[in-house]
């Protein structure tokens, strides 16, 4: 990392959806180059954190081996990423969590260290923004933000981007053709 080490932060890898875009397959399970998608995760993550955390709503025993920590939704019917980063918080060991998708295996450790001097220079959520848009899938929040995210949750609110815009979320901007932010949703972007 940075000559100035980040203090310890856990990971949370999102692979609880139910893959709709891509035929109702587990996206973390698929295929990229040879391995799964989380494998490809896992390899970038496992030297940056000794809490890697997997959300996933099916196939727990497939994801056991890439994790130290497997979280489900508490609520059925695959509600979204929010739930997930629930479940992540209350089981996260440190102070910060780091926020990925499992369909993202292009994601960098610069694009990290980036995320994680931002939030630890403002003490505040951040939050990749890719030209002008909000990636909320490429976040570090403080687990601090466990109550107030849940109390958003039990007052109606799915979106982590809307759930964290009244905690000073903070951009990290991104270009367009940022290729760290490609995320596969179909199969032909798999291909």
């Amino acid at each position: 990392m940075s000559a100035v080490s980040p203090p310890p932060f856990s990971v949370l890898v999102l692979a609880g959806g139910r893959g709709q875009r891509m035929g109702g397959h587990d996206k973390g399970l698929l295929a990229w180059h040879g391995q799964p998608l989380i494998a490809h995760l896992q390899r970038l993550l496992r030297p940056l954190s000794d809490d890697l955390i997997i959300s996933c709503n099916r196939n727990q025993a497939l994801y056991r081996s890439y994790a130290d920590q497997l979280v489900g939704d508490l609520e059925p019917d695959f509600p979204g990423p929010l739930a997930g980063v629930r479940a992540g918080l209350r089981v996260a060991r440190h102070e910060w969590l780091l926020i990925l998708a499992c369909d993202a295996p292009l994601v960098d450790r610069a694009l990290i260290e980036q995320l994680l001097n931002l939030a630890q220079t403002t003490q505040a959520p951040a939050m990749v923004r890719q030209a002008g848009f909000w990636q909320p899938m490429f976040s570090l929040i403080p687990r601090r933000l466990a109550a107030p995210l849940e109390q958003r949750w039990q007052a109606g609110e799915r979106s982590l981007q809307r759930a964290l815009r009244d905690e000073n979320l903070q951009a990290l901007d991104c270009a367009e053709d940022d290729r760290r932010l490609s995320n596969f949703n179909t199969p032909e972007g798999l291909r």
